[in-house]
This record gives structure tokens, sequence and C-alpha cells, in this order.
């Protein structure tokens, strides 16, 4: 006869679904690959979702809600669930909070920004106006003078580097700027970075609005390389 009593607890682990959540929100995403769903198609029907996969309402209900949190599905009352275009950047937001992220994270962050603002040179050719170079030798006169050992204040590398965006006319890199702004502050109020060494060839912001008013994509590319360059040489503190 067993010594356990009815009162006596069991050791016995509670089973987790998580990985069958998992599974369904792949399947779901799958699905909407496969079928080439656009956004506003409908999606089957909570109920028929459980039918089709075999699974539990409560399964299919956690996995829809991922997928909305996601941005990829919204609920219309009295019609259903249709597929949304995601708003991308404003799924990145929700996770990017500087004081949480590591700094291989941050640097790769940091990498990020130097990337594209290389990159976007052809850009800020093809759209910038006298206006606009007017107001960049305006941002470049309130700036203080650079020393040996500090390069820039913050705020007005930001208020430079963020003209730079708008010139370039796309939305996409303004808003990502905009998102990775939080993150580029708190590098630097963190004193996460050493202050640069002195660099004869180092360009500075004038010399850069000097090749936008008179020089070329590429040599303004090649300019804001050198801008950048101390960036790139390992200036993340070990």
């Amino acid at each position: 006869m067993s010594n356990t009593s009815k009162d006596t607890p069991l050791n016995i682990t509670a089973i987790d679904s998580s990985s069958l959540v998992d599974k369904v929100e792949m399947t779901l995403i799958d699905l909407l690959i496969s079928k080439k769903l656009n956004p506003g198609d409908m999606i089957p029907k909570e109920l028929d979702l459980v039918d089709m996969l075999g699974v539990s309402r409560t399964v299919v209900r956690e996995s829809l809600n991922r997928l909305k949190t996601m941005g990829l599905i919204e609920s219309i009352k009295h019609k259903g669930t249709i597929i949304k275009s995601p708003n991308l950047l404003k799924m990145i937001k929700k996770s990017l909070i500087p004081s949480i992220l590591d700094n291989d994270t941050l640097q790769d962050i940091f990498e990020l920004r130097l990337v594209l603002e290389i990159g976007m040179s052809d850009l800020i050719f093809q759209r910038i106006t006298a206006e606009d170079i007017d107001e960049l030798y305006e941002i470049v006169q309130s700036e203080p003078g650079a020393s040996k050992e500090v390069r820039f204040n913050i705020e007005h590398e930001i208020k430079f580097h963020g003209k730079l965006y708008a010139i370039s006319g796309n939305k996409t890199l303004m808003d990502f700027q905009a998102l990775l702004l939080p993150a580029f502050r708190y590098v630097y109020d963190s004193e996460l970075i050493n202050s640069p060494a002195h660099d004869t060839k180092w360009v500075s912001h004038h010399d850069l609005v000097d090749i936008l008013k008179t020089g070329t994509p590429n040599k303004f590319r090649n300019a804001m390389r050198k801008h950048l360059d101390r960036h790139f040489r390992g200036y993340f503190k070990k």
C-alpha cells in the first residue's frame, strides 16, 4: 500500500506549452508567406485555425496575440482579423532601451550609424538645395571650436548630422536616425567611448559643408569616412 496521502504534494512539473505556441506562430507566419497574403487580406477565424492546426484555442489565441504585438495582423470589429503592414521601426523601438543593452549591442548600433551616414552621400547630393547649404553653415558657425581632446559637442553633432538625414529626403532614414538617438546619447553620457586622439587629417563639419557646396558625392563619401574615422578605430572602452 502506498504511503502517499491525499495531502502530500506531488512534485509534478507543469507542462510548458510555449514551444507549441512558438510552432503555431511560425506556422501562421509561413501561411502569410506561402499564400502571398497582402495588407487587408483576411486570415482564417480563430476556431477555424483550431480545427486546422489541431491545437487548443488558448494556443491559437496566444499565437495571434504575438502577431498582433508584432504589428502583422489586427482585429477589425464585425469583420475579423486582417493582415497589416507592420511598422518595423516602431517594433524595434519597443525593445531599444539603451540602459539594458550590452556594450556589444551598443557598439553595433554605433557602427550601423556610421555605415548609414557614409552611404547616404548620393541621396544628399541629389536633393540638397542652396538653402540647405546655408543652414548647414549656420549650424557650423554656432559650434564651439574644436580642441585636440574633444572634437564635438553632442548636441551640435546631433543637429548637424540630423540635418544631413533630413536633406536625404528618405523618411525611413530620418525615422531610423531618431530611433538611434537615445542609444547615441546614452553612449556619450555613460562615457563608454574614449576621447579621440588628435589627428591632423580629421575632417570637420565645416569641411564637409564645403564639399557639399563644390564637391562630388564620392569626395563627400570619403570625407565623411575620415570625419568618422575615430569611431572606426576602436572607440569603445574595453
